[in-house]
């Protein structure tokens, strides 16, 4: 699952984030799968302990342009 470039404490946090038009990008940390572009995906959170899910959509430069879940 990919992970946002920002480490968010809270889904809250995460969400409010992306409404106020900051530019939080998705990346698979691993490297182990390309980082996703212009599809749904799902961001996990926090870095070290995942406690929440985000479903997203992100464009073309992985950048997440909605959270639907």
């Amino acid at each position: 699952m990919a992970h946002a470039s920002r480490d968010f404490k809270t889904k809250k946090a995460f969400k409010a984030a992306v409404a106020e038009g900051e530019r939080v990008f998705a990346f698979n940390p691993s490297g182990r799968f390309p980082d996703p572009v212009s599809k749904s995906t799902v961001i996990e959170g926090p870095w070290a302990c995942h406690r929440w899910y985000a479903a997203v959509v992100v464009d073309e430069f992985s950048m997440v342009t909605k959270v639907t879940g």
